[in-house]
């Protein structure tokens, strides 16, 4: 019972972290089964421990992708990220734009002149320029949020 309940409590703990294996069920490699210690839904265990297969024992690709329940591409990508950023590469990054595409560099030079040339301007006002300048709809609160970010050191 006790131990039922450690496992969903990491379950839980490697779902807010992004990193809780979608497919456990595809994960078919002999050490994952009946044994506690390799869990099928530790995503980065099982990223690691496929890289590993390949690397250390020399196993094939495609073999080593099967066991884990992933493709070659996505074994590919992992190694990549991992040869990149170490055991944090393989954590899964956040879906989405990484920034405010719609704010480029032009766009934002043009903000913060009009804000130098007029400081009282509210950042409604500042949106309906960049919509008659670039033609480009953006909300206020994102340039904000963008502002904000430059203020800090």
């Amino acid at each position: 019972m006790a131990a039922d309940r450690g496992k969903e409590q990491k379950r839980r703990g490697l779902k807010q972290q992004s990193t809780l294996n979608p497919h456990p069920d595809a994960v078919t490699h002999a050490l994952f089964q009946g044994n506690d210690f390799f869990d099928p839904h530790d995503l980065l265990q099982v990223k690691y421990e496929m890289l590993r297969l390949v690397s250390v024992e020399k196993r094939p690709v495609s073999e080593a992708a099967k066991a884990f329940g992933f493709s070659r591409p996505s074994f590919y990508q992992a190694q990549a990220a991992f040869a990149q950023g170490g055991l944090a590469g393989l954590i899964p990054q956040k879906p989405g734009p990484r920034g405010g595409h719609k704010l480029t560099s032009a766009v934002m030079e043009f903000l913060v002149q009009a804000r130098v040339a007029e400081p009282s301007l509210r950042f409604e006002r500042l949106a309906s320029l960049v919509q008659k300048t670039f033609g480009v709809q953006v909300h206020p609160r994102s340039i904000e949020r963008q502002f904000l970010r430059k203020k800090k050191p």
